[in-house]
């Protein structure tokens, strides 16, 4: 059997996915990124293919991606988070679509013809606004796991509660001083929610069909409902949404060796 291997090293938590020859996902990994991004590599690597029942000699091409791709020795080659989300995206929604990835330290909006070909993008680096970090902060703030920052919001009872605070460090101000006021933690779940699809929206005009990956939506589903309330459209999310750019790497190790054996 042949296979395909895409890896996505993020700045919080490293993807795998196995595809075969008929590229269908066969399996995938997912383990925190830690201080050692080659090793998380290879751990998420060996868990998508415990999962396909298969080893690593059975991999003729593998693509690493994303923060540290770099740092995946055993990657033949390399494509930066941009190409491998729109190929990831396309795989489940082949159509033309903008997709909004929310990361842990960064955000991506790009845009994909109905050919799958990227269209343009856009990307925030700058803070960690519109991130997974500033999700993070705010849970930590509250004192419940991330995961519990979604069930509290959707027990909301009172939508005028908003964040004006962008930055991580004035919006832990703004928090303690509507703790303070007697506002409900559940209302300031929902009300960081908002802030960071807000602040994706920020950086580019948003139209036709949407389709949103990336950690975010896996451990805060809740975001998928607020972009299709910013937005008025309905916003749609791959089966797992966190390893979308490890697919879309997995997409290209596949075509590379297409390409090797057919001498193009």
């Amino acid at each position: 059997m042949t296979l395909f291997a895409g890896i996505d090293v993020g700045s919080g938590y490293t993807k795998a996915v196995i595809l075969d020859e008929g590229r269908e996902v066969l399996g995938s990994g997912l383990t925190h990124s830690g201080a050692n991004f080659g090793e998380a590599a290879e751990r998420a690597r060996d868990e998508a293919l415990a999962e396909a029942g298969a080893d690593a000699q059975q991999i003729t091409a593998c693509v690493s991606t994303g923060y540290g791709r770099s740092n995946v020795t055993f990657a033949e080659a390399r494509r930066t988070e941009i190409d491998c989300h729109a190929r990831g995206a396309y795989y489940h929604f082949p159509r033309a679509m903008t997709v909004v990835d929310i990361g842990g330290q960064d955000n991506k909006v790009i845009r994909v013809d109905a050919t799958g070909r990227r269209i343009d993008f856009a990307m925030n680096r700058k803070c960690a606004a519109g991130t997974g970090s500033f999700l993070e902060e705010i849970a930590f703030w509250l004192k419940v796991p991330l995961d519990e920052l979604n069930r509290m919001a959707d027990r909301s009872t009172d939508a005028s509660v908003t964040l004006g605070s962008y930055c991580t460090v004035f919006a832990k101000t703004e928090i303690l001083a509507r703790i303070r006021e007697g506002v409900r933690a559940d209302d300031l779940a929902r009300a960081a929610i908002d802030s960071v699809a807000r602040r994706v929206l920020e950086s580019r005009v948003i139209t036709g069909s949407v389709v949103l990956t990336g950690g975010v939506v896996a451990h805060v589903p809740r975001m998928k409902q607020t972009l299709e309330g910013v937005l008025g459209v309905e916003v749609d999310v791959p089966p797992s949404p966190q390893h979308t750019g490890a697919l879309g790497a997995a997409l290209v190790a596949y075509n590379v060796a297409e390409s090797q054996q057919t001498g193009r």
